[in-house]
């Protein structure tokens, strides 16, 4: 009988501590599948331009990207901003830069490029051919992407027939490919001398927080 006993004990104790080993474990995995889905749930948009994206001698956290993540996190949006502007890029080499930055999934591709190409005089029929190939890039390899283009303007240095020209590529784009368009990305800022720096040609960091305004008014709406 005390045999029996000590082994019925010995066998409860065994269940008990199994029982908490398990429950021990079922606890420190519940949290770790909660971050794994929250990973798996968050969204990636994607800003692709030049200097203006870039921030331009600004600390990359007062760019317009990095204010529109700011916005995002406090309206407890799972998204996560990607910064891959780049100074100096025109049209042609961030055609050739596109494939290298879709690399990883993208839910929205916000497209900022051609100011350089303007100041260049490149012809409009290269920077609209250019443009188009780094839609039907971003579309083919991310069919449900949403694509927001910025439209830009520039001074008619070039000629006025030319900046007419060079401002009709942005909604023309558009409309042919169905996107989002932010009319002109430096409304507000262009032209404002205390809004851009000595260059008189890229936001200062108050510039900034107006083109995350700009920007935010025709992207929020996709969100």
């Amino acid at each position: 009988m005390k045999l029996n006993f000590i082994i019925l004990i010995a066998l409860l104790v065994l269940g008990i501590s199994c029982t908490s080993k398990t429950e021990n474990t079922t606890e420190t995995q519940t949290p770790v599948e909660e971050r794994s889905e929250e990973l798996t749930n968050q969204k990636t948009i994607l800003f692709f331009g030049n200097s203006i994206t870039a921030g331009y001698q600004l600390d990359l956290t007062e760019a317009f990207p990095a204010l529109i993540q700011e916005r995002l996190d406090s309206l407890g949006l799972s998204y996560q901003t990607i910064n891959a502007g780049l100074s100096g890029e025109t049209t042609a080499s961030g055609d050739s830069r596109v494939n290298w930055v879709l690399k990883n999934p993208v839910d929205i591709f916000v497209l900022e490029l051609g100011a350089n190409d303007g100041l260049r005089g490149i012809s409009t029929t290269e920077t609209r051919k250019n443009l188009k190939s780094i839609i039907e890039k971003v579309q083919a390899k991310y069919p449900k992407c949403k694509i927001v283009l910025a439209g830009m303007m520039i001074p008619p240095n070039m000629g006025i027939a030319y900046s007419k020209d060079f401002q009709t590529i942005y909604p023309e784009l558009a409309a042919e490919y169905d996107l989002a368009l932010i009319p002109f990305i430096l409304e507000g800022v262009a032209g404002i001398k205390e809004l851009n720096l000595e260059d008189g040609i890229h936001p200062t960091a108050e510039g900034h927080q107006i083109l995350a305004d700009n920007v935010w008014k025709i992207l929020q709406p996709l969100l």
